[in-house]
């Protein structure tokens, strides 16, 4: 029986590949759900601004939830 922990071999504050990898749960969507433009910027990767919202008010209205369906797999 080992003693070692899985974690006690990696260096202090590195991150293994699970600590950057989002969960696919959290990526896609569900039918039926309404679509807002600050779940298009997150799906897109981008930050929660101004400007960024604008662009995901303008891609819903022209392309509808199927726009964020586009970005994630």
């Amino acid at each position: 029986m080992s003693t070692t922990q899985p974690d006690a071999s990696r260096p202090s504050g590195a991150r293994t590949y699970d600590d950057r990898v989002t969960p696919d749960k959290l990526l896609h969507t569900r039918n039926g759900t309404e679509v807002s433009p600050e779940d298009l910027v997150l799906a897109a990767g981008r930050d929660i601004t101004p400007h960024n919202l604008e662009w995901a008010k303008r891609k819903l209205a022209a392309e509808g939830p199927a726009a964020v369906d586009k970005l994630l797999p």
